[in-house]
């Protein structure tokens, strides 16, 4: 991290503009946790807003996103290594989203698995978990593409693990008023881009512009992702993921749970 390519002044003079759509997955189960316990639509509103009053208040600059957009600047990375551009315990937030769906959900497979592999006594779940991934339009004319040259080059910064090259970036990048890193995805088997957003000035628009179903299941063969519209199937088998020591030695041999 000594090189002068990573000061704020130069990452500054590589800002660029950078108009797309990305992608972002989340579990499908906001609205149907609290159906469960409520027996109308006021009931079921009045609960939401109460749960609502509990969060950490909205920081600024995101008082008029959708709740899919604020999320992740809302809250603190509870990870106790953050996350690749978000040191642990960081009040700053980093929305992260992907250039193509697939990518996406390459990166929630990965994280699904990792979760089974630091949960050694849990069980594989008989019915595919249910997600929606959800398109957002960004435009900025402060964004810095670590994909291209001099930056490309720099290994650490795609560090299975170690994060703390990535996350040091990314502070310089935030004093050099960085608005969105484009980088690459370490989980998709393509290598294709990720954008780390790190403002919400970054969103052209306040709310999702796109929204797809998709399902994901494990089991001892691997990950499956179906999407129902547009129709997509993709298959992470048992060495898709075997780069990452933590899931290297993973054990494929547990039981199938039905749902109580």
């Amino acid at each position: 991290m000594s090189s002068d390519i990573w000061t704020p002044e130069e990452l500054s003079s590589k800002a660029a503009a950078l108009a797309a759509r990305s992608w972002r997955i989340v579990e499908a189960q906001h609205q149907a946790s609290t159906m469960k316990v409520t027996d109308t639509l006021p009931e079921q509103d009045i609960l939401e807003r109460l749960i609502d009053e509990t969060k950490p208040p909205i920081p600024p600059g995101c008082e008029a996103l959708h709740f899919l957009l604020m999320t992740p600047f809302r809250y603190s990375a509870q990870n106790p290594n953050g996350s690749r551009f978000r040191r642990p315990n960081a009040a700053d937030g980093v929305f992260y989203a992907a250039e193509h769906p697939v990518t996406a959900i390459a990166e929630m497979a990965f994280y699904r698995l990792l979760f089974f592999a630091e949960s050694p006594g849990i069980s594989w779940p008989r019915n595919p978990g249910e997600y929606t991934a959800f398109a957002v339009e960004i435009a900025t004319d402060r964004a810095v593409d670590l994909i291209t040259s001099p930056f490309i080059d720099h290994v650490p910064l795609y560090d299975l693990v170690d994060y703390s090259a990535s996350q040091a970036v990314a502070d310089r990048a935030r004093q050099a008023a960085i608005e969105v890193i484009k980088y690459m995805s370490v989980r998709d088997p393509e290598k294709r881009p990720n954008l780390a957003i790190l403002s919400p000035k970054a969103f052209a628009r306040h709310e999702p512009v796109d929204r797809q179903s998709w399902k994901l299941h494990l089991d001892s063969n691997g990950v499956r992702a179906i999407c129902e519209a547009p129709h997509i199937s993709i298959a992470f088998d048992r060495d898709a993921f075997r780069a990452d020591p933590r899931v290297k030695d993973f054990d494929w041999s547990r039981e199938a749970v039905s749902p109580r």
